[in-house]
């Protein structure tokens, strides 16, 4: 799956200002003369012929690097002050290169596969924010624990192939993250997997789709992040299996983008300009919990296994407050 340009990221709370996805190419290095003092943000492409130039730039604050060649990687060492740092489609053996770039405040690494240690990035002393998709050969994210300064993480993988998590210790290690954000994601630890999130004692947003862990992972996150945003799922939920585009006669149609996200969250903004809503004829109620299935709305059978299904994971919510109180005794013997 090639590289589909829309923004994943969520800037709301002024933790991402690198440029969004699609408009990156506009700033591609072409012709810069070296020395300008007027460049701040490049974009360098292996077919660049111009791209060392950015090394002489006094005033550059964001660097993309697309597809781009060994030696255009190497470039990072020379570029400490780079503040927003965006790589996509790159398989290099480690990131050793990125350490010396010891300014970076955001970081992007989309669809970059030759490595599997992110141990590298604990030198980036100032990163507040991380983005992290497509990454095939990694599934540790152990090395990102003692990232004290990260307040932003999302790990995701794509529609093609869901990217693995070995386990969620790693998150003991960045007590002062605020956001955290899964897409596609795979699982590979026994419940109570997500435990060390309940460590997380600054977190004010989670956003994990209910489908991707088991159930008792989502009633052990509301029984243990009251208050976060995100942390409800509950037993069920209403999904459409497919959209459709907002009428031409629809005032939704029409409204600024900024009104769209503050009060129509129903509308998907498409990255090529299409506004989408759910399909009302192929609702759904969706049962919280990887592979819970579902049951169609206004099915004869909906109501009573909704009423079954809440029932047990009401139970699972249960069993998640004694673990809960079992680990919080534990700690204080210990």
């Amino acid at each position: 799956m090639r590289h589909h340009f829309g923004d994943f990221l969520d800037r709301d709370g002024g933790y991402w200002t690198v440029t969004p996805n699609r408009e990156r190419h506009q700033y591609r290095i072409g012709d810069v003369p070296a020395g300008s003092r007027e460049i701040t943000i490049i974009t360098i492409g292996k077919g660049d012929e111009h791209w060392a130039r950015a090394a002489t730039l006094p005033n550059l604050e964001e660097l993309t690097l697309h597809e781009p060649t060994k030696e255009q990687l190497g470039l990072c060492g020379e570029l400490p002050g780079v503040r927003r740092l965006r790589i996509t489609h790159a398989r290099p053996k480690n990131l050793d290169f990125i350490t010396q770039m010891t300014g970076v405040e955001e970081l992007v690494l989309e669809y970059v596969s030759g490595f599997s240690d992110l141990s590298p990035l604990r030198e980036l002393r100032r990163l507040h924010a991380l983005h992290v998709e497509n990454l095939r050969r990694v599934s540790s994210f152990g090395g990102l624990s003692g990232l004290s300064s990260l307040k932003y993480l999302s790990i995701y993988g794509t529609l093609d192939w869901k990217q693995p998590i070995e386990d969620f210790e790693f998150l003991r290690g960045v007590s002062n993250l605020e956001v955290l954000s899964m897409w596609q994601v795979i699982n590979k630890a026994p419940y109570p997997a997500l435990l060390p999130a309940l460590s997380l004692k600054k977190l004010k947003k989670i956003r994990v789709h209910g489908s991707y862990l088991a159930a008792e992972e989502y009633a052990l996150l509301e029984e243990g992040l009251e208050g976060v945003e995100g942390a409800r799922w509950g037993a069920y939920r209403t999904w459409a299996s497919s959209q459709v585009d907002v009428p031409t006669d629809d005032i939704r149609s029409r409204l600024p983008e900024d009104v769209i996200r503050s009060n129509h969250p129903e509308v998907t903004l498409r990255y090529d300009g299409r506004r989408t809503i759910d399909n009302p004829a192929d609702l759904w109620f969706e049962f919280t919990g990887k592979a819970a299935g579902r049951v169609k709305c206004g099915s004869p059978t909906a109501e009573g296994r909704c009423a079954e299904y809440s029932g047990k994971f009401a139970a699972m919510k249960e069993r998640a407050r004694e673990v809960i109180n079992t680990t919080v005794s534990s700690t204080l013997k210990d």
